[in-house]
């Protein structure tokens, strides 16, 4: 049986997914002999999915696939050699004989002086006259296919594998004046496939791609972390359902290895400071702002972390909070929630509850606000509610954010209070 010789690797692309999937893309040069031959092509992933593997050459038959990883190991290496002459070396000299049994790391010989037990972390070497049939150095696809026609074409081999996923980190400066948020994006890029891709076509796809639970692992501590800092490299546009970004050069992602890219260059943003109260003993600060092309932004964001910086007196950047979002598409809003307000305390109350009949109910709620800093500040507060209900006795002007949800608009003066009142009647 003739074997397939590969000869010059003209190309490799790399898909990458959120979801810890890739898709591998390499077309290589081929000398055919006609007729059937075996194929056997190694420097694949070693998470490869075996049943998503497609091999394209034209005039070229596949007639079958063999997925081959029983990778060589000290233990499979004395369990293919049981009956069979191996030579131990230890300190004491050289034992040479048949290998009768290997278990719990001890070596059983049959020798011309009789049955020898040997430890093997007391020996200094063990020859092996050869590799053992079936046993592979590296995960290997071997083919079986019939070509029309002798001579050199091109051929295509692309499969799905797990170990690789990427995931969005975003950068925000925040200005002294806290209107202005200098944003910026990068995608890192985790390879723990058990393969290097090198120069390769890469692209990223962002979105929910759904596939049969199989799910992301935890995040790995990578062995190597790249940084590529060069101006944003990655062109995005939308497919299918998704948006996909292709880096418009090549890069080498090596195995176990953390790859960052910019995609998104720093630019300036208008964003509002918000302060939210929903119960509990602090307000939440938040920062919003519009993702539009009006507003310096105006892509998709894939989702990912957010972490905030502002300068400090002496000029030092200090991180003030980080916060995660999803898949975010062009003018709609982003909400940042960074982190408690030490300054604005709140209290949530229930003043009364009285029953009026079997099937309603009244409630009074009493929210006061403390603001200890040196000036005025608007909290947003959300009150929940359930059921059928109505409010009947309200000292603010409030908004029906939905079927459950109203929000009041409220000033607190410096170093103040201000207290909020409303009472509701449910129905059920």
């Amino acid at each position: 049986m003739l074997v397939w010789v590969m000869l010059i690797l003209t190309g490799i692309k790399v898909t990458v997914y959120n979801n810890n999937l890739g898709v591998i893309k390499e077309t290589r040069e081929f000398e055919f002999k006609k007729g059937i031959q075996e194929v056997r092509f190694t420097d694949v992933a070693a998470k490869i999915d075996p049943t998503s593997v497609s091999f394209e050459a034209k005039d070229v038959e596949i007639l079958e696939q063999n997925y081959e990883y029983d990778l060589v190991s000290h233990d499979k290496l004395f369990q293919k050699y049981i009956d069979k002459e191996i030579t131990v070396y230890t300190k004491e000299g050289i034992e040479h004989g048949k290998l009768l049994a290997y278990e719990g790391g001890v070596i059983t010989l049959q020798t011309e002086k009789g049955v020898v037990t040997l430890q093997v972390n007391a020996t200094q070497k063990v020859e092996f006259p050869s590799l053992p049939e079936g046993l592979i150095t590296r995960p290997t696809l071997v083919w079986l296919v019939d070509a029309k026609s002798s001579g050199k074409r091109k051929g295509t081999i692309t499969y799905m594998t797990e170990g690789l996923w990427w995931r969005a980190n975003y950068v925000g400066i925040l200005s002294k004046d806290e209107k202005k948020l200098n944003f910026g994006g990068w995608v890192t890029i985790t390879n723990r496939s058990g393969a290097t891709y090198e120069d390769a076509k890469l692209k990223l796809v962002a979105g929910e791609v759904h596939r049969v639970a199989k799910g992301i692992p935890p995040r790995p501590v990578a062995e190597v972390v790249e940084f590529e800092k060069a101006a944003p490299r990655f062109e995005e546009r939308a497919f299918f359902e998704y948006h996909v970004y292709d880096l418009k050069a090549t890069t080498t992602i090596k195995d176990n290895q953390e790859k960052q890219i910019m995609f998104v260059s720093p630019r300036d943003v208008t964003v509002n400071k918000v302060y939210t109260y929903e119960g509990g003993h602090n307000a939440k600060v938040k920062l919003e702002f519009q993702n539009s092309k009006q507003n310096g932004l105006g892509i998709p964001l894939p989702a990912g972390v957010v972490r905030i910086y502002r300068e400090d007196v002496d000029g030092s950047l200090e991180f003030i909070g980080e916060d995660a979002i999803n898949h975010t598409a062009k003018d709609e809003m982003v909400r940042l929630y960074l982190g408690d307000a030490f300054d604005i305390i709140g209290e949530r109350k229930l003043i009364n509850r009285r029953k009026l009949d079997r099937n309603m109910r009244e409630e009074s709620w009493q929210i006061v606000l403390r603001n200890h800093k040196e000036e005025d500040v608007e909290v947003r507060v959300i009150e929940r509610l359930y059921g059928d209900w109505e409010i009947i006795e309200v000292s603010d002007e409030y908004t029906k954010l939905d079927a459950y949800t109203v929000e009041f608009k409220v000033k607190v003066p410096a170093d103040g209070e201000k207290k909020v009142n409303y009472t509701v009647l449910y129905r059920w």
